[in-house]
């Protein structure tokens, strides 16, 4: 494996010893994957450290009834901290994770893995990675339990730009919800002349009006 690319995405590897550096590139294993493809789900094993190198890894936390809650997005340059908890725990997967769009990752075994992890830089990198996406998570618990769906809505439709390419279904799984009652949502803000809705695209007519829905007050 050529670790030209990888280095590049991931600096942290140029601090590894030589020997180690070898192995990575020796074991570690490159697949490219087409959109939609399950790189890992609930209950399995977890195979190895993924490094992306392009696209993305979306990862969720499924119910019973097919309603998904979305936890965070792997970029490339960055790893999943749920695969880092497995490895460390020796635990199964408890969250899904899919591409978007076609992705590019290379995926390090657990043996190197936990070689790699003897190094304080790459330990470093991996707990400030578990830092980084802690805050997120948080963010996101608080979102879900104290911010209305209208509130959470109005918020994602602010951070998409002026026209968002999506269809009800699919802000609805940004969300956690059910496409229902984002229809629902969607539709009372176009009465309040908030948005404009077309077909698979709601265009954000007034971003202030949208920010007076997020933050709860009046405009």
């Amino acid at each position: 494996m050529n670790t030209v690319a990888l280095k590049e995405l991931y600096p942290i590897l140029d601090q590894l010893p030589p020997a180690l550096t070898q192995a990575l590139a020796d074991t570690a294993q490159t697949l490219s994957l087409p959109s939609g493809t399950v790189v890992f789900d609930e209950l399995q094993p977890c195979r190895g450290f993924p490094f992306v190198l392009e696209g993305a890894i979306r990862v969720v936390k499924a119910n019973a009834n097919g309603r998904e809650l979305p936890l965070y997005r792997v970029l490339a340059g960055e790893s999943c901290i749920i695969t880092s908890s497995c490895l460390l725990g020796h635990a199964d997967y408890n969250a899904r994770g899919t591409t978007e769009g076609a992705t590019t990752l290379v995926l390090l075994p657990r043996e190197i893995f936990d070689q790699l992890l003897a190094q304080p830089a790459f330990r470093n990198f991996v707990f400030a990675l578990f830092a980084e996406r802690m805050a997120e998570l948080m963010q996101l618990v608080e979102e879900v339990a104290f911010k209305k769906l209208d509130q959470r809505l109005a918020g994602l439709l602010l951070g998409k730009g002026r026209t968002v390419y999506a269809t009800h279904q699919q802000l609805a799984d940004e969300l956690g919800s059910v496409r229902e009652m984002v229809s629902r949502l969607l539709k009372g803000f176009a009465e309040q002349g908030l948005v404009r809705l077309g077909r698979e695209q709601v265009e954000v007519l007034d971003p202030a009006g949208l920010r007076s829905v997020v933050t709860g007050t009046p405009v």
